[in-house]
């Protein structure tokens, strides 16, 4: 981590806003911070440390106490640092809590302390990482740098009174600063796997041994050895009961057979008499048999003389259509006749009509001509009206150009009286503006309050919700563990009570040694399953899982409400007064200003808008006064106009007839004409044809005449003829007449339907004696067995069979069962001997990486005893240097005592007695020196390893005063190289030496009204 900026406000003894810009110093610098005691050197490592961390660097004052007494109320307290990891720029701001004034009104308030996150980015910008809360910003700052606060003060901030505190501090918590400097919590995990690992093995190992246990229960075995003597003992016993039962469903399925055997016999007995009562049913049937073949035999006869019935239907069809076209055609003839004498008299009138249209055809041209005349004084007439309607209008224009300048006079008058008022009304916008623009900040921040109360109110609601649910989970989570502590309980129980059974009178009992047992346990329920005793742990710690999110969810509605409660307390604060007042009064003051504004501002338009209409009244008042005067001069042209187009009209209508006096009633006239002449030339032409289609029609209708009583006589000898013919085939075929042969016959369907039932009815009949006939000589010699004694005799088999049946059934269960508890041991015991192998290996790795063996040293540890290794190489270097070779920084190996850890101690080796000596005995300077080279070893060694940590700068106060001249120089020396390799080395220090050397300085000057900081640079 590299500074950047610092700012300070009210905070120590800095009265104003001090700031720091580390980047003037220029790269990597080595520069001292001077100044008298008390000035606020140590101070400006409290304000990066607070700005972090909220804490400062010696930890013995809150930040609550960092406020300077000499700054002003209005100064709020607070530092501002920018700082960069890496390539990463970051800012923070801290405000620890504190007094302020109000910022409206008298008296002061509490200001909560504050924090906010910024990431600045390569443009510039900045984007908000934390908003306000103190903690979220210290552990993302924990993040960023990798060190908490004490971390922070023993590698990168040595103040004063705690350089011995790194040199000091005992293998656990260097192990713990170490850990978080170079990352090596994943050999904490492996340790923490590897222990949970050799833990459930362990479970393992007991789980599979209680199994074995309930595996022997289950079968009321004691041991491996019982088992083994029962499988022995019950092989004969099962190969008996099989032969028996072998035995048994051979006997029962014989008698099966001959109780079959007689069942089908009886069946053929009861099968020949219902042959012999079908036939005496088949034989009573031939009456109506005989019946039905001679109808059958009627209409095949009458389906042979089918044709000529139906020649004989189409010739007396063919006559009738013929008396019906010969009916047709005669009335035909009739009307045609008549329509044919009618035209021939209509045809008289055509000359008439041919007359009467020459005479039209006259009247056309005499019509024709008068046109052209007429178009002429018909555009005189609309020119004359045209122009005495323009002047008409011109006159009427000017009336109204008169009327309308007088009251533009009486409009401009009025106008400039009421532009005084308006002027005065429109003075009052600016102020009114004002005055809303406040209402509505007001009313804005009075409805911000009220959201925000809103929100507390909601919040409490879900804050009791939540208390609610939480209360329900814990009655759930109550339940769950009461559940699996009774299945656990009666689990327990039931392997008491199979310890009690392998109890023997005068045998010592394995838990308590006596030799007699009064009460053994018993189990009096039933043994809970491995997979029960699971389902109830996992539902325990589900809902001990829920029951934690929901405690989680409550915890964080409780930190919600108390931020939102104290936004509500700073919004009534900011509203000082104005929150006694409802959110009805802040509106209808707002209404009232904005009604008041919207007068004025309605004022100050009118004003605008009156204005420009008295300058507009006054420009269309000098144009309506020149269009007068146009207008005066245009009635005159058009008055001579119109005098001149009637003269000219007068002399133009002499010669027109008075009732063709227009071009309309001229066209009424030619179209009455037209009409005319086309009905009469309609009339000839329809006469002429109605007179040619009569004449045509008369000769057809006389030719079909004729054809229609031809046609008669021939469809009746037709007639005839089939009549005679059909006669003829009638006696021959066995019918008296047409109606016996109608009545004989059938449709194809009813013909089959009669040949389908004769063929059956003879096919059964012949089958159904067939059948009986046979089988009255297959059962000739045999009688009807007796069925109730061939089912006793069933019977006692069946229950023969069944009492073998069970009693190989009750071994052969047995036997699966031991068998199965065979193999269920055999498995058992495989799993139990792969679990101790993995054992063998886990648990001793476990126990080597948790420090359970040997020197104690756990696989952590052991790793950051390599790194502490080489930090001490580096430091003992440079120690080497500061003590002119005296002094080298040695890791201790032996064992603590006790079961105290070991493994990160520090010793010092003494080349002066050539003797190893606790770090503790060194001077104040040597253990300077000692902490110094330790810290700057550090740095080296952890940027090397890259761990994330990036230590490029350090701050040291004082603790050089404790050195000799030689040892400082050498100090200098080697704060200078490590500044020359890429470090920002910050040092407080009141020696006169370190002045003149470090020529770059923060010096800070005290005065009464506070300290001022300034950059001195070379």
């Amino acid at each position: 981590m590299r500074p950047l900026f610092l700012s300070m406000s009210a905070f120590g003894p800095f009265a104003t806003t001090q700031t720091i810009d580390f980047t003037a110093l220029g790269n990597n610098p080595l520069f001292l911070i001077n100044g008298p005691t008390g000035a606020g050197k140590t101070t400006l490592l409290d304000g990066i440390c607070f700005a972090l961390y909220g804490k400062t660097t010696g930890n013995e004052r809150e930040g609550s106490q960092m406020r300077c007494d000499m700054a002003d109320d209005g100064v709020l307290t607070e530092v501002v640092f920018s700082f960069q990891l890496g390539a990463a720029r970051y800012r923070i701001r801290r405000v620890p809590e504190q007094e302020r004034s109000k910022k409206s009104g008298e008296g002061s308030t509490q200001q909560k302390s504050e924090a906010q996150l910024y990431r600045i980015d390569a443009d510039g910008s900045e984007q908000l990482l934390v908003a306000t809360k103190v903690s979220e910003a210290t552990n993302a700052i924990e993040t960023l740098t990798g060190l908490d606060v004490e971390q922070f003060r023993q590698v990168m901030v040595l103040p004063q009174g705690k350089f011995r505190e790194l040199l000091m501090a005992d293998s656990k918590a260097r192990e713990q600063i170490f850990s978080q400097l170079f990352q090596t919590h994943i050999y904490r995990r492996i340790e923490d796997k590897l222990k949970d690992q050799a833990s459930q093995i362990r479970a393992l190992v007991k789980e599979q041994r209680a199994r074995r246990d309930g595996i022997l229960q289950n079968c009321a075995l004691q041991n491996d050895e019982e088992l083994n003597a029962q499988l022995a003992a019950l092989t004969p016993e099962l190969t008996l009961a099989q032969q028996a039962k072998e035995q048994a469903v051979w006997q029962q399925q014989q008698a099966h057979k001959a109780y079959d055997a007689a069942q089908h016999l009886q069946d053929e007995f009861a099968q020949l008499e219902a042959l012999q009562q079908a036939l005496s049913i088949l034989e009573s049937q031939q009456g109506s048999m005989a019946a039905k073949t001679e109808e059958l035999h009627l209409a095949k006869q009458a389906e042979r003389l089918g044709p000529m019935v139906a020649h004989l239907r189409a010739r007396e069809q063919e006559a009738k259509d013929a008396e019906d076209k010969l009916s047709h055609a005669v009335t035909r003839f009739t009307q045609t006749q008549q329509t044919y004498d009618e035209a021939q008299l209509k045809a008289k009138d055509i000359p008439e009509l041919e007359s009467s249209l020459q005479a039209q055809e006259g009247i056309k041209i005499q019509l024709t001509e008068l046109g052209p005349r007429l178009s002429e004084l018909e555009r005189l007439t609309q020119r004359i009206q045209q122009e005495q309607a323009q002047l008409l209008k011109v006159k009427a224009q000017c009336e109204r150009d008169k009327a309308a300048l007088t009251a533009l006079s009486q409009q401009r008058k009025d106008a400039e009286l009421s532009l005084v008022t308006l002027q005065a009304k429109g003075d009052m916008r600016l102020p009114l503006q004002q005055t809303y623009l406040q209402q509505q900040q007001l009313l804005a921040a009075y409805e911000q309050w009220q959201q925000v109360v809103a929100k507390v109110e909601a919040t409490k609601t879900q804050l009791a919700q939540a208390a609610g649910v939480g209360q329900q989970l814990k009655l759930q989570y109550q339940e769950a563990q009461q559940a699996y502590q009774s299945l656990l309980l009666v689990w327990h129980q039931g392997q008491a009570a199979i310890l009690a059974q392998q109890l023997r009178q005068g045998a010592p009992c394995p838990v308590c040694g006596s030799f007699s047992h009064p009460q053994p346990a018993q189990s009096v329920q039933t043994l809970p399953s491995d997979e029960a005793l699971q389902l109830a742990q996992e539902a325990q710690n589900r809902a001990q899982e829920q029951l934690s999110s929901a405690r989680a969810e409550y915890r964080g509605l409780q930190t919600h409400v108390t931020t939102l409660q104290q936004q509500a307390d700073d919004c009534a604060v900011a509203l000082g007064d104005a929150a006694k007042l409802s959110l009805v009064d802040h509106q209808q003051a707002l209404s009232q200003a904005a009604a008041a504004l919207q007068q004025a501002e309605q004022a100050y338009q009118q004003q605008l808008q009156l204005q420009g209409e008295i300058a507009k009244l006054q420009l269309q008042a000098e144009e309506w006064q020149l269009q007068l005067e146009s207008l005066q001069l245009q009635s005159s042209g058009l008055q001579s106009s119109v005098d001149l187009l009637g003269g000219q009209l007068a002399q133009l209508q002499q010669g027109i007839p008075q009732e063709l006096g227009s071009l309309a009633a001229l066209g009424t006239a030619q179209t009455q004409n037209d009409l005319q002449l086309a009905q009469f030339k309609q009339q000839i032409a329809q006469l002429r044809s109605h007179s040619q289609l009569a004449a045509e029609a008369f000769a057809t209708a006389k030719a079909a005449l004729e054809a229609a009583t031809a046609s008669k006589h021939a469809a009746a000898e037709q007639q005839t003829l089939a009549q005679h013919q059909l006669e003829e085939q009638l006696a021959g075929a066995g019918f008296a007449d047409q109606a016996s042969l109608l009545k004989a016959m059938r449709d194809e369907a009813h013909r089959q339907q009669l040949a389908s039932a004769i063929e059956h009815y003879e096919q059964q009949r012949a089958l159904t004696q067939a059948q009986s006939e046979q089988l009255s000589a297959k059962l000739k010699d045999k009688t009807v067995p007796d069925m109730l004694m061939l089912a006793d005799a069933l019977q006692l088999m069946q229950l023969a069979l069944d009492s073998a049946e069970e009693a190989w059934q009750t071994r052969h269960t047995r036997m699966a069962l031991l068998t199965q508890t065979h193999s269920q041991l055999q498995l058992a015991d495989a799993k139990a001997h792969s679990l101790e192998e993995q054992y063998a290996v886990i648990g001793t790795l476990a126990d080597v990486a948790s420090g359970n063996t040997g020197n104690k040293i756990s696989l952590q540890r052991f790793v950051l005893s390599v790194l502490l290794d080489d930090v001490l190489l580096e430091a003992s270097r440079r120690l080497h240097l500061m003590s002119k070779g005296r002094y080298r920084l040695l890791r201790k190996e032996d064992r603590a005592k006790g079961n105290k850890a070991s493994g990160l101690e520090l010793e010092v080796e003494d080349a002066y007695t050539a003797k190893v000596r606790p770090v503790a005995t060194l001077s104040g300077g040597e253990s300077f020196m000692a902490a110094l080279s330790m810290a700057l070893g550090l740095s080296d060694v952890v940027q090397a390893y890259a761990g994330g940590i990036k230590l490029d700068t350090l701050f040291i106060d004082e603790g050089f005063g404790s050195l000799d001249q030689e040892s400082l120089e050498m100090a200098i020396r080697t704060l200078m190289d490590l500044q020359s390799s890429g470090r920002m080395i910050g040092v407080i220090s009141h020696v006169s030496e370190m002045k003149e050397q470090i020529t770059t300085r923060i010096d800070i000057a005290k005065a009464s009204h506070g300290s001022q900081i300034a950059l001195v640079l070379p």
